[in-house]
């Protein structure tokens, strides 16, 4: 059963009305409703409390919905809650659209210019809107998605940075997943090597390298043939990996399995491409290793408290070399344990508190990249020639889109997460990067706190990297303030002069790193390193190849707006989508506020109109005085048999109405001092009790019985009471909506009955043989 939501007043009235009903409580539950058209006065009158107690002035928002900081007001008089009151009744902001409409006066007497820089999902979609408020405004705003870099507006507003004279070209999230040539099917070649050819006979580095320390630990993480298990029901992430994994032109998918404790053993359904399929979801993790001997990785989606005990089990299994732990906030000393176990093992850890990790055109972990228009746009389906290391994840798929744009695209990235404890730190991935053939030039992005970058000096100086790095440390801005400053991430945080972003920056200049003055131009640094090993030959860029086509997914198209599709059902007298459940447009709150009991909702249902009092009342009336007639009618009998039987309720009510039969009642009279004491008009009724004269004068027991009365009542209120033309009225009655009131009423009686005899348990019901005239025909000889 689903619930829906009500407001807050509704859910008191019903609580201290039908559950807290003694008088002493229902005593302390005063309030009084505001709105802008509120006249104070009157409200004085009617609630003259007010004036005397101390208030709480909050919104009447709906039970179950997350509410908003700020709005409630404490312990105020009355002149405090107009005051209150004054500044947010009917000015709440829903978000940065109805700012600019709503301010727009501040905004061009202080002649202010907006800059916007968007990426993410449908990211288009939010610039258009945004270039629609400027012009309707006159407010001149400028709009940049991922072609601009994503600090250059700050520039652009500061005066350093011209503002392009031309938008970009307007793009379109589905854009990326349309196959342009209309070809089903996309070659090949080039995508299963790496996307840049390197000379046979050619060392990249101009220094010789020195050999490596001899370590327990994979320097490849992730293949082509990399077979992952799943820790949690992360079904949006495993179906992302499925795509990726499709776009890659990989052979089958790099999910195996998934782990989640809390269901028994199943399969669960997936697209691979245009087809379904199934993987299996396993309760512990000793079976799915069991049935998957091929799978090396494991992506952790635990929460925090059980990430620990999960990873601990995994590294058990000697076959796992790399684990991603996704959860933040593992205590300090877990992490390091968990650290120490993986050295001892020789299992890679990425994270805890990160995105993941991705290798274009093998494996991706979970969500990293985005979503799989922004894995298109970053050319992440195949190898480049760059790798990059990172601690943020939000922050590596910003560097996915730097590099895309100015190199041949990504090798490998790595988001190490952003605790002070990382399982796996820069220095591990940048020489495994080093020792990566594939692997031309190497970015690092890292930030204010921790001595980790100083690692990387000291191996370029002693020339245990050669490769060409390009890096930067986030953070620069912490030296204009006059205390230490916590960023985001648990490990951003300098506690030691050298271990700010800037003396960071500093030293990795002087070993000989590729350092930006900012953050602004780390992507024409990245791009002038490229462009120098292109020409020196080190960096053969490939032909590029378009990726075969992913079928969008319905939900996503049509949030789109690029399909419409027919509707299966259509319905006009009840709607569950929103915050509020509503019958034919009237909310449920409303409902329950104006008591309009069974008779008005089914008003509503039925005839999607708001029914007169005494009609709403008329109609409850016939479902009381139809509700039974004993047990002994065919109905109820029907009813009593299948309970006892052990039939379910809906089985044995099915039973009982299939027999409903009419019955005699002498119940018409209540009935009809009511219907002539309210209805405007009974002319069909008055018709039935004439031809009851007739009928009774030729034998008494030709009555017209509660049914029929019913029946010529009912369609005298349908035709008379205003709310309904004749052909409206007459139509219901076509349609059923008389056998509705016979139906809804005995359903009630025969509940009644079922549940009777589940109560007195009865049991199996046999007929006797002594009621029963067997009568078969005789015994015939040949």
């Amino acid at each position: 059963m689903s619930a829906k939501a009500i407001s807050e007043q509704t859910g008191k009235e019903l609580l201290y009305k039908y559950i807290c009903t003694t008088s002493a409580i229902q005593n302390r539950f005063k309030y009084a409703r505001v709105t802008p058209d509120t006249d104070w006065s009157h409200l004085l009158q009617d609630h003259p409390w007010l004036i005397s107690q101390q208030l709480v002035v909050k919104p009447d928002q709906l039970i179950k919905r997350r509410g908003k900081l700020g709005l409630v007001g404490v312990n105020l008089n009355l002149d405090g809650v107009k005051s209150w009151l004054k500044t947010r009744l009917g000015k709440e902001i829903t978000g940065i659209v109805r700012a600019i409409r709503d301010y727009q006066g501040p905004l061009k007497e202080h002649e202010v210019t907006i800059f916007v820089r968007r990426g993410g999902p449908n990211y288009q979609e939010g610039l258009r809107v945004m270039g629609e408020v400027g012009k309707t405004t006159g407010i001149p705003i400028h709009v940049f998605g991922t072609e601009t870099h994503m600090t250059a507006i700050v520039g652009m507003a500061l005066g350093y940075r011209p503002i392009p004279n031309q938008p970009p070209t307007a793009a379109h999230t589905a854009n990326f997943l349309l196959n342009a040539s209309g070809s089903s099917s996309t070659p090949a070649p080039s995508r299963t090597a790496s996307f840049s050819e390197s000379k046979a006979d050619e060392v990249a580095p101009a220094k010789k390298a020195k050999p490596a320390t001899t370590q327990g630990k994979a320097t490849t993480l992730f293949s082509r043939h990399t077979k992952a298990i799943v820790w949690g029901m992360q079904t949006r992430a495993v179906q992302g990996m499925l795509d990726f994994d499709y776009i890659c032109s990989r052979d089958e998918p790099s999910v195996a399995a998934m782990v989640y404790p809390f269901t028994g053993d199943h399969k669960q359904k997936f697209y691979w491409g245009h087809k379904e399929i199934l993987i299996p979801v396993f309760k512990n993790m000793a079976d799915a290793m069991k049935k998957h001997p091929e799978v090396d990785v494991l992506i952790n989606f635990a929460s925090l408290r059980s990430a620990y005990d999960s990873t601990m089990e995994t590294m058990n299994y000697a076959q796992i070399r790399t684990i991603a732990i996704i959860a933040e906030g593992i205590p300090e000393a877990l992490t390091r344990k968990l650290i120490k176990k993986a050295d001892e093992k020789g299992v890679t850890i990425i994270g805890p508190a990160t995105v993941g990790g991705i290798k274009p055109g093998c494996f991706k972990i979970g969500n990293t990249g985005g979503m799989l228009d922004n894995i298109l746009a970053s050319k992440l389906y195949r190898p480049g020639s760059v790798a990059y290391v990172s601690r943020s994840g939000g922050m590596s798929n910003e560097l996915n889109n730097i590099i895309s744009r100015t190199t041949d695209g990504v090798y490998e990235g790595v988001a190490i997460g952003g605790d002070r404890y990382p399982g796996s730190t820069f220095m591990d991935h940048v020489l495994r990067y080093q020792d990566t053939p594939g692997v031309k030039m190497i970015v690092v992005l890292g930030e204010i706190g921790g001595t980790e970058e100083y690692k990387i000096c000291q191996s370029v100086k002693e020339g245990r990297i050669t490769k060409p790095v390009v890096c930067w440390c986030i953070g620069t801005c912490a030296t204009m303030f006059s205390s230490e400053v916590q960023f985001g991430h648990a490990g951003a945080c300098a506690n030691q002069a050298s271990e700010t972003a800037v003396a960071k920056n500093q030293a990795l200049k002087e070993a000989g790193v590729f350092v930006p003055w900012s953050f602004d131009e780390l992507g024409e640094i990245i791009q002038n390193v490229y462009e120098d090993l292109v020409a020196k030959g080190v960096i053969v860029p490939a032909q590029e190849v378009p990726p075969p086509t992913v079928p969008m997914d319905y939900s996503w198209a049509r949030e789109l707006g690029l399909i419409r599709k027919p509707a299966s059902f259509m319905t006009s007298i009840c709607d569950e989508r929103g915050q509020e459940l509503i019958y034919a447009g009237m909310p449920i709150t409303e409902v329950f506020k104006e008591e309009m009991g069974i008779g008005g909702v089914l008003g509503l249902l039925w005839f999607q109109r708001r029914l007169p009092k005494y009609s709403c009342q008329f109609i409850e009336m016939c479902l009381m005085v139809t509700a039974d007639h004993g047990p002994a009618v065919s109905g109820a009998h029907n009813t009593i048999i299948c309970a006892r039987a052990g039939k379910d309720l809906v089985s044995s009510l099915t039973s009982g109405l299939l027999t409903i039969i009419n019955n005699p009642d002498m119940r018409v009279q209540i009935l009809k001092d009511y219907v002539k004491q309210h209805f405007p008009a009974t002319p069909l009724l008055d018709y039935a009790l004439e031809v009851e004269k007739i009928t009774t004068s030729k034998k008494p027991n030709l009555i017209l019985n509660v049914d029929g009365f019913i029946g010529a009542a009912f369609v005298d209120m349908l035709r008379n009471c205003g709310s309904f033309t004749r052909e409206e009225a007459d139509e219901y009655i076509d349609i059923g909506a008389l056998n509705g009131i016979f139906v809804l009423g005995r359903s009630m009686g025969f509940i009644g009955h079922y549940l009777d005899q589940k109560r007195l348990k009865q049991g199996l019901y046999r007929h006797p043989w002594d009621d029963i005239s067997y009568v078969l025909p005789e015994h015939m000889s040949m």
